[in-house]
């Protein structure tokens, strides 16, 4: 049998590496253990896919889908319900490093697409998921590369490639930039097919050979006829890219840093962390797997608990995990993704290609109200299958004292650790109620009821927005 503090450790790495898990699941992986549980994560691919055939039959149009709520109930639903939780944990991450909106786009399937590209490319080698990403028709029309020509060239892709997507600022000069634009040239998409009437249709990247620049061109040093997947060979071996790569897995995975346009002036949170990511990357050759074994199995992720603030995704999706309300699609699944973009994370649609603001950055006023009626109304209501297996795994220990009470909820909803403060007041609720009672049907309603006050309290808390 696991102890406590396993069982803690393994819903930590169940937060990051997914989205959180019901209090069974956790206890089954601690059983398993927690090297064990780290590979199986790894491997998504020895896992079941998701079903699409159950999707379809709710949503039969989504593939043409012409506004993105859609997609985005697809993807949602997916992240809820994934046997493969890390492999939709990283389609997250990459979704943020390497953002691109419907707003310019205008096509949700496409988007989808670029998602599931994600998930295939997603824990392998990072110089061939820039390759995909150079391919990909929805970052081609994002950042212009279709309006990329030999003789007349587009900087956007170039651009953004390295500042935003492998190296950060102050790592190229406007020369390379110029470079590795013309040796993008002749990549684009084929000509689309009209919307109307029939709605979106998917794009194919298309490589022109007439349309791109054979020149010679000198990029980060090395000087040849270079093409694309030269300039992405050159990045891929670059000092600074395995350091800015490592820096966005720190961030999203262990613990909040500043934000990315200050990293070329504010340093590493943790230096050694940092280091030990780059050696990773380098002793790999870029695999990402190998990268994110080393961070799960390290001591400063197992010790960075509760230093990340959830964003909305993590926190609709982690929140209705618990709550086991959507275990199969349904009816206001589109609502519920619809959640994120109300709490300031407009899933396939990020406001720029500099993307999401992280850490403390995702609570405003009007965001925290939304975060805490959202997650207290959930797991308040205590006829949700999930909700009520926390209550009947309660009821199965018999009469509790209240500091057994706070105890117990606290260990259904993470285990979650909460501030002296906080624990204070759940304490000064249970003490309200005396002793939780089930010998009588009375005692057993007013109880069922005090949990489901409880749990929304603990949502509602401060501690509950961070994993």
């Amino acid at each position: 049998m696991s102890g406590q503090d396993d069982i803690a450790l393994m819903g930590h790495l169940i937060r990051r590496a997914g989205f959180g898990a019901p209090q069974e699941e956790i206890e089954t992986r601690a059983a398993k253990g927690y090297d064990a549980t780290v590979e199986e994560l790894l491997h998504p691919e020895e896992q079941p896919a998701m079903d699409e055939n159950v999707f379809y039959r709710y949503y039969p149009g989504y593939e043409g889908a012409l506004g993105p709520p859609i997609n985005q109930a697809d993807w949602v639903y997916r992240m809820i319900n994934t046997k493969r939780p890390l492999e939709e944990k990283m389609a997250l991450f990459w979704h943020q490093l390497f953002a691109t909106g419907n707003s310019k786009v205008d096509n949700p399937p496409e988007l989808t697409r670029q998602i599931q590209m994600f998930r295939e490319y997603g824990l392998g080698s990072f110089k061939e998921l820039l390759v995909e990403l150079a391919k990909n028709p929805a970052m081609i029309y994002w950042l212009d590369n279709n309006g990329n020509h030999d003789g007349a060239i587009n900087e956007n892709w170039g651009r953004e490639l390295m500042e935003l997507f492998s190296l950060g600022v102050g790592n190229y000069s406007e020369d390379d930039i110029k470079e590795a634009s013309r040796a993008f040239t002749g990549w684009t998409i084929e000509p689309k097919i009209p919307r109307n009437p029939l709605g979106r249709f998917y794009w194919n990247f298309e490589y022109k050979p007439e349309d791109h620049d054979d020149g010679e061109k000198t990029f980060l040093g090395y000087t040849g006829n270079l093409n694309g997947e030269d300039v992405i060979e050159i990045l891929a071996d670059q000092e600074a890219t395995p350091r800015f790569l490592a820096r966005h897995l720190y961030n999203f995975f262990v613990a909040d840093e500043a934000q990315v346009p200050a990293w070329n002036i504010t340093p590493p949170r943790d230096p050694e962390a940092i280091e030990a990511l780059v050696k990773a990357y380098d002793e790999s050759d870029g695999d990402i797997r190998s990268m994110l074994r080393v961070l799960f199995k390290s001591d400063f992720f197992k010790g960075a608990r509760f230093e990340h603030v959830k964003s909305p995704a993590e926190l609709v999706v982690g929140t209705v995990r618990v709550a086991g309300n959507y275990n199969a699609p349904r009816p206001g699944l589109t609502a519920l993704a619809m959640e994120c973009n109300w709490q300031g994370q407009e899933l396939l649609n990020p406001p720029s290609v500099e993307s999401w603001h992280t850490g403390s950055e995702w609570i405003d006023g009007g965001a925290l109200v939304r975060r805490v009626n959202f997650a207290a109304g959930l797991l308040g209501d205590t006829s949700l299958p999930g909700v009520r297996s926390v209550v009947g795994r309660i009821e199965a220990k018999g009469s509790l004292a209240p500091a057994d009470f706070v105890s117990v909820c606290l260990d259904a909803l993470g285990p979650l650790e909460v501030s002296e403060s906080t624990h204070s007041e759940l304490l000064a609720q249970a003490q309200e109620g005396g002793n939780l009672s089930w010998s009588t049907e009375e005692e057993r309603s007013t109880s069922e009821n005090r949990v489901g006050i409880m749990l929304a309290l603990i949502a509602a808390s401060r501690d509950y927005q961070f994993a």
